[in-house]
């Protein structure tokens, strides 16, 4: 089976529609075709398009956004690069996908970068050559690869086919259902896949992106308050900031506003009824990277009587919990093909009937909605961001004033969760030292926010940590 190229085919058949908006800036979907081939051009000249897969650093900038597309629409992969990690992450991440280079927006470039990073500017300067959009994909082709997270060994990359989109994007509006003039806010990172589902989306159903440079509540509220926007994706925190404005202000958002579309993780029950009481139509959400983004929904109709719930599988979507662990298990044509050179890990993730293991567990209630009760390991969701202890810990581990070190989720009010160190160590720890060093190694929202000194961790028989034990201290 083959797709179209969805640029091509919007440009084609609803040439005058809005495309994407930045707030400056409008363009139709056969502007946003001209400027892609455009841009295309140019990274042919400059040999960016040499490689099968090209890396992108960006934030949600106009130019951004039509750079993505330019390398998609070209035929070739993007390899999504998170613009908040340390240059030793990235490096690992680039090293694993070897992409012919990684287009850095300019407020991103670094000094510590090499000539393998090319900032937008030097590709905007080039003189385009002729370049020709591929028209159609086979469904199978990659499209895009994100890491799910970067460890001390080798990073692990989901590759996400033309196919996973279109599966997602359709189960989606089976779901949200799509109107004329539809128009969807992304203040969550394109380099997300919470973010560029919403591109994708875009392009599948015809539909406008209204793109925000980075997550302001009082910039979102306002534009949600004047702008026809119909939905927004959101995480806890974003939502939490933005009731604070609702709370302060209750001038409704504009008539079409429909769907707050929150997932990337646990939302407490006061906060839902907050919302409910204020008229936000939220719609709680379950998915994950590898399955191109959302497989479960919960309509704001059922929000009510279902606080906590994800809802019920999406259209194409197959949901079950194992028997044994009551494990999340998934069949979906929104699965990825695989981790990038990592296929034997991805085979353990599936059992011996096909279904993906997702590492969630969950339970249903007596009419079937799923409610996802927490990990089977130990992962710290902060403000919606992903952090796994093991690599915190790994960033410590040749630091010759620490013994052993243990890194847990703390429960906070304004993040949902941030990671909290115990150190077992015969120094006095100087948390300002260890802050500064972790901030070396790591995107900095994974850099504990305490480090708490322990005499000996708890382990088992086997001597693994029982993180349990640690967060009972907190």
């Amino acid at each position: 089976m083959k797709v179209d190229n969805w640029i091509l085919k919007q440009a084609e058949t609803a040439p005058d529609r809005l495309a994407v908006d930045d707030g400056k800036t409008q363009l139709t979907f056969l502007k946003l075709k001209q400027q892609v081939s455009q841009l295309a051009g140019q990274l042919k000249a400059a040999s960016v398009l040499d490689g099968d897969r090209v890396a992108i650093m960006t934030k949600n900038s106009l130019l951004g956004y039509l750079m993505a597309l330019a390398v998609l629409g070209s035929g070739k992969t993007i390899v999504w690069i998170n613009w908040r990690l340390s240059d030793d992450e990235i490096k690992r991440q680039l090293s694993d996908s070897e992409p012919a280079a990684c287009l850095v927006a300019d407020e991103l470039f670094r000094e510590s970068f090499d000539q393998q990073f090319i900032p937008f500017s030097t590709i905007t300067n080039q003189t385009a050559v002729q370049v020709t959009l591929v028209p159609e994909f086979p469904s199978q082709t990659v499209a895009s690869i994100m890491y799910t997270s970067g460890t001390t060994g080798r990073p692990k990359g989901v590759m996400q086919t033309f196919g996973n989109h279109l599966a997602s994007a359709t189960a989606s509006t089976f779901n949200l259902g799509v109107m004329p003039g539809d128009e969807w806010l992304c203040a969550v990172p394109i380099f997300h896949i919470s973010g560029f589902s919403i591109m994708m989306r875009g392009l599948i159903y015809g539909m406008a992106n209204r793109l925000v440079d980075h997550f302001d509540a009082e910039l979102i509220d306002r534009v949600l308050k004047h702008e026809p926007i119909s939905t927004i994706s959101v995480v806890p925190y974003m939502l939490k900031q933005l009731l604070k404005y609702r709370t302060a202000d209750n001038t409704p958002y504009q008539a079409n506003f429909r769907c707050m579309l929150l997932g990337g993780g646990p939302i407490d029950r006061p906060t839902l009824q907050q919302c409910r009481q204020r008229q936000i139509p939220v719609v709680q959400s379950y998915g994950m990277t590898e399955t191109c983004s959302q497989i479960s929904a919960l309509n704001s109709a059922d929000a009510d009587k279902r606080i906590g719930s994800v809802g019920k599988p999406l259209f194409l979507t197959q949901l079950t919990l194992s028997q044994a662990n009551q494990e999340v298990l998934i069949k979906t044509p929104a699965l990825t093909p695989g981790y990038l050179n990592r296929q034997a890990a991805f085979q353990r993730k599936l059992n011996d009937t096909g279904w993906y293991r997702t590492g969630d567990v969950g339970h249903f209630d007596e009419d079937g909605f799923l409610y996802i009760d927490g990990r089977l390991d130990d992962m710290i969701i902060s403000g919606g961001e992903n952090i796994f202890p093991d690599e915190v810990e790994a960033a410590y581990a040749n630091r010759p004033d620490i013994d052993e070190i243990a890194v847990v989720g703390q429960d906070d009010a304004k993040w949902g969760q941030v990671p909290t160190a115990f150190v077992v160590s015969d120094a006095p720890l100087d948390q300002a030292d260890l802050t500064a060093y972790g901030r070396q190694k790591l995107a900095h929202y994974k850099v504990p926010t305490r480090f708490i000194k322990i005499d000996k961790l708890p382990t088992n028989a086997s001597g693994k940590v029982q993180r349990f034990k640690l967060k009972q201290l907190l």
